[in-house]
């Protein structure tokens, strides 16, 4: 009788499930049934295809390529196209590097998502809603900060560096604003069966946006007169300028798209005066720690002398000096943050959950010995990569490679085989496991930089060049796919925004810091040995994985 209940039990959650429509749960009902699993996987393999070709044409599906296309742009102009300009605008190989630092707004965009989600913006808000209005503010930024560069002649005399540098730096804040606002948009705008497809059509229009900015921006400098021996402020330009237009693209999207239905959070219980305390606050310290850096500069220089001479290293004793300056700028903003509380500038309710609560609640559940590795997993594991892709380019440059070379095969070339290799990514981590693939892609990194020694050595070779970006690129996204979905794993579902920002700041925040020295690292090593020792940079990565498989939770991934 008991037996005749538990069966009539199971195939009434078989009904539920199959009324629900959760291809899931009919799979766990018919295998306590008894039935066979290959049938079933062979039916689900069948409508999960149908069903993920017919959702290509939905609506939000196609958004995310346009959105996707907006935040793919931005980034290689600070990167890659902007070294090109600079190096040809006869800019020193060391201050070209710096620039990267530019970008470092997408390492700490962690520290205002929680601005973007909550605080409401006058006016803006009220005609397009709180995810559009931000988008829309971000990306007129992006085109201006874009425009700006292109006014500017780094080869100017005078101030104009640092105005690029301003303009660069308005352009990595604004585009790391954009990022937060369309990964919550991507969120909220779909069901959670549709954020598979919505993330990878998101993903493809941002290679296509990089490619643009990449291959594309090289293409037409190059097409408006500016090479290397015969430098072009004109051509450069129009380039930006150009680029600053195909904002548009994304500008259009966000007044035809809708806003998406936004769960209740506890945002009523704080008022508009509670927002703009917020804000304020967070004005005033990143005032705070830009002081730091400002005041500090004559000291830091001083004592990048002393260092020098003491440790009779250039590179090093400015890697030094600069995480002191970082450091202590961290200091002073958290300690401003402390007197806010108890001074109750800021209210402490609104501060806890936006930014304590997710923080804590990771440090809850994992403690010890495994969170001191978790973070120096997620520190250390694009290390090498980023490191070595702050200087790619000027490398190609100084090997005697042309624009329309680069172009052709490092942006184009380059950017199919990082897409493949993330595809590929995903079904081994599917099949094998994410820590074995996280350990794989960490060992193609490390092995595919000694390449470009052999590249360095050989000169201008097409074919080598060919081999290098095919495998380097394969590896890095084989790697990347394997990294995304561990860094996912890691997340709690009633924190996703803000702790996998904090995620996937983290694991650019260190390798950018270092990549600002990769120009002088090569300065005072040379080509062969600097990849050598970007090769060498993964090695501490393998221990760290090989240390996490001890624990119970990662042992079966």
């Amino acid at each position: 009788m008991f037996a005749h209940i538990a069966h009539v039990e199971h195939i009434h959650r078989l009904f539920i499930a199959a009324e629900e429509g959760s291809i899931r749960g009919i799979a766990a009902g018919i295998k306590s049934l008894g039935v066979k699993e290959t049938t079933l996987s062979q039916t689900q393999a069948s409508r999960s295809w149908a069903e993920s070709f017919k959702s290509f044409i939905h609506p939000r599906v196609i958004t995310m390529l346009f959105l996707g296309f907006s935040a793919g742009l931005p980034l290689l102009l600070i990167f890659s196209s902007l070294s090109l300009w600079l190096r040809e605008a006869g800019i020193e190989r060391s201050a070209v590097t710096y620039f990267s630092w530019a970008a470092l707004g997408y390492s700490f965009k962690f520290v205002w998502a929680p601005l973007v989600g909550r605080l409401p913006l006058p006016l803006l808000k009220n005609l397009l809603g709180q995810r559009r209005a931000w988008l829309l503010l971000a990306q007129i930024s992006i085109a201006i900060a874009i425009a700006g560069m292109a006014l500017i002649d780094p080869a100017a005399e005078g101030h104009a560096l640092v105005f690029m540098g301003l303009a660069a730096v308005l352009l990595g804040f604004s585009a790391a604003t954009q990022d937060i606002v369309i990964d919550a948009y991507r969120i909220e705008a779909a069901d959670k069966n549709m954020q598979a497809l919505m993330s990878s059509v998101y993903i493809a229009g941002y290679r296509i946006g990089m490619l643009v900015a990449g291959a594309g921006a090289l293409f037409i400098a190059d097409f408006f007169g500016s090479d290397m021996g015969a430098y072009s402020y004109a051509a450069w330009s129009k380039t930006y300028l150009l680029m600053a237009a195909c904002m548009l693209v994304g500008l259009i999207t966000t007044l035809l798209i809708s806003e998406p239905e936004l769960e209740k959070h506890d945002d009523e219980a704080f008022s508009g005066g509670h927002y703009a305390q917020l804000f304020g606050f967070f004005c005033v310290a990143v005032c705070a720690f830009i002081a730091v850096f400002y005041f500090s500069a004559d000291l830091s220089d001083y004592l990048k002398f002393v260092l020098a001479e003491l440790f009779s290293n250039n590179t090093l004793a400015s890697l030094l000096v600069e995480s002191l300056r970082l450091l202590a700028a961290v200091v002073v903003a958290l300690s401003l943050s402390r007197v806010a509380i108890n001074r109750h500038w800021v209210n402490p309710q609104l501060l806890e959950s936006s930014y304590m609560a997710p923080i804590r609640e990771f440090f809850q559940r994992y403690a010890g010995r495994e969170v001191m590795l978790l973070l120096a997993l997620i520190f250390l594991y694009r290390l090498s990569d980023i490191v070595l892709g702050v200087v790619a380019n000027v490398f190609y440059q100084d090997l005697g490679f042309t624009k329309t070379e680069i172009a052709a095969v490092v942006k184009t070339f380059g950017l199919l085989m990082t897409i493949v290799g993330g595809f590929l990514g995903g079904l081994l981590s599917l099949h094998f496991g994410i820590m074995r693939i996280l350990f794989l892609g960490a060992v193609l990194a490390a092995l595919t930089n000694v390449l470009f020694m052999l590249l360095a050595k050989m000169g201008a070779s097409m074919p080598m060049l060919y081999l290098v970006i095919s495998a380097d690129n394969l590896a890095a996204g084989l790697a990347g796919a394997a990294f995304v979905a561990f860094l996912s794993s890691l997340v709690n579902m009633s924190f996703t925004a803000m702790q996998y920002a904090i995620f996937s700041s983290m694991m650019t925040l260190f390798p950018k810091l270092l990549g600002g020295y990769s120009g002088a690292m090569v300065d005072s090593l040379g080509y062969p040995q600097f990849f050598m020792l970007t090769a060498l940079m993964g090695l501490p990565v393998l221990w760290v994985i090989m240390q996490l498989r001890h624990f119970a939770e990662f042992k079966t991934d």
